[in-house]
């Protein structure tokens, strides 16, 4: 059952239309946005997205902006607030996250610390 009503991310237009364009091809009615945290990076937490099938047991449900996002329960508290965006520029193309709970980042963009925790910093490779 999807939970609506809960705002623990969002999604801009151009993140919306980017996954829609991604996903119209897709068999399964309860395709969507997985998104998750782990430890790792230069700062000591990382973003993962891919599209799931279907959400599993542990997962929150949500919709933004008409697409599914999936999240786990121990990732809901590191990204709570965020707003994924989709970009597009001359030095490449992808999604990005605005973590209103990151008080510290890396120039590669996708990893990040929060003020309570801060995970086991790595390399800052891809």
């Amino acid at each position: 059952m999807l939970d609506t009503t809960t705002s623990v991310v969002s999604l801009t237009d151009a993140a919306a239309t980017k996954l829609a364009e991604l996903t119209k091809d897709e068999a399964s009615p309860e395709i969507g946005l997985r998104v998750y945290v782990y430890s790792g990076g230069c700062s000591g937490y990382r973003y993962g997205m891919m599209l799931e099938d279907q959400p599993t047991a542990d997962d929150n449900v949500l919709e933004s902006n008409g697409v599914r996002v999936y999240i786990d329960s121990n990732s809901v508290p590191l990204i709570n607030g965020s707003q994924i965006d989709y970009v597009d520029t001359l030095m490449g193309a992808g999604f990005t996250v605005n973590n209103p709970n990151a008080v510290s980042g890396c120039g590669c963009g996708s990893s990040f610390r929060t003020a309570d925790e801060a995970g086991t910093p790595r390399s800052c490779s891809h």
